[in-house]
């Protein structure tokens, strides 16, 4: 009986998760585009935020309920999952060619917030709260480097965007109260989804770690997963790399560290260095087909979904041989 409340929290979590945030993204884009704000910067920050907004609610709800594991395990494994599972799906549904030269330069800042998590729990363990303040601090560097760099985009992608996100709109009561909707079913998603992964961790004896990188990281992806597809299926691939690229820096410079601003978080190296690396190499992987002007096509697609397999079922395999031992 436990085990089915469980997996009841775990499925009205998530599923709480995605329409908060869906609401949030959908509100704040008219909100952005009421202040003025180009729509090629509303697509690469409110957009791949606010489909993050998940993991920043489930991290937090987590943090602060003694369960650090969880919280860094959904954003290590959102990062996985985004690029091996998400993009490989999107690949598989429409080859991608990236024609925006600014996502060709995030790739490597994407890569660079990842070595800079990989410093902070190497040398120290934990994401304290300085390391989360210059997390932060660097967020914002983030995003006036996007709103200067996209001032000088080709038209072909600025009228991408527009089509995207340009539509006229005007703000009202129904858009703040669409965003406190939002942030409300975020909350209480996310402690919903801590409260089940955590029971249902102890129940079968699988680390917490393994339950945020998988179960959770997968609930709290469900809007990069929508918002990827749906960009695929327009023939629209620099919205699809643009939304996963800047999820996953907001996931490291962002979420973790306004986390870790509210309650450092922290863990043994020993317990995320082959997930660290996982991240590390998907994120290294993507940047070739980027940087060359090759595509990510069906081929290649199928090649990073394979490689999401093979990590799940490793993560399974070594959780298996740990209850056995």
């Amino acid at each position: 009986m436990d085990f089915v409340l469980n997996l009841l929290l775990i499925a009205v979590g998530i599923v709480l998760l995605y329409f908060g945030g869906d609401a949030l993204v959908k509100n704040a884009v008219v909100l952005a585009r009421t202040w003025g704000i180009s729509t090629m910067v509303v697509g690469l920050t409110v957009v791949a935020f606010g489909t993050s907004s998940p993991e920043l609610a489930a991290s937090l709800a987590a943090a602060l309920t003694g369960s650090p594991d969880i919280a860094i395990g959904n954003v290590v494994g959102s990062n996985i999952l985004n690029i091996l599972l998400i993009l490989g799906v999107t690949a598989l549904v429409a080859p991608i060619r990236a024609q925006a030269q600014f996502i060709k330069r995030e790739v490597p800042i994407m890569i660079g917030a990842s070595l800079l998590l990989f410093v902070f729990l190497h040398t120290g363990g934990q994401v304290g709260r300085w390391e989360g303040l210059a997390s932060v601090v660097l967020l914002g560097l983030y995003i006036w480097f996007l709103y200067r760099s996209s001032a000088g985009e080709n038209p072909e992608v600025l009228s991408e965007f527009d089509q995207e996100y340009g539509q006229p709109a005007k703000a009202g009561w129904q858009t703040y109260g669409g965003i406190l909707l939002g942030l409300v079913l975020l909350g209480v998603g996310a402690r919903l989804l801590t409260i089940g992964a955590v029971e249902l961790a102890r129940a079968f004896g699988v680390p917490e770690l393994v339950i945020g990188l998988t179960i959770v990281a997968l609930g709290t992806s469900l809007p990069e997963v929508a918002a990827s597809i749906t960009a695929a299926l327009k023939r629209e691939p620099d919205i699809a790399l643009g939304n996963i690229v800047g999820s996953n820096v907001f996931n490291i410079l962002g979420i973790l560290g306004i986390t870790a601003l509210v309650q450092p978080v922290g863990l043994p190296w020993e317990n995320i260095q082959r997930d660290m690396w996982m991240m590390l190499a998907a994120s290294v992987l993507l940047w070739p087909f980027l940087a060359t002007g090759y595509r990510l096509g069906r081929r290649e697609g199928g090649v990073f979904l394979g490689l999401y397999v093979a990590y799940v079922a490793f993560l399974i395999h070594s959780t298996a041989q740990r209850n056995v031992g």
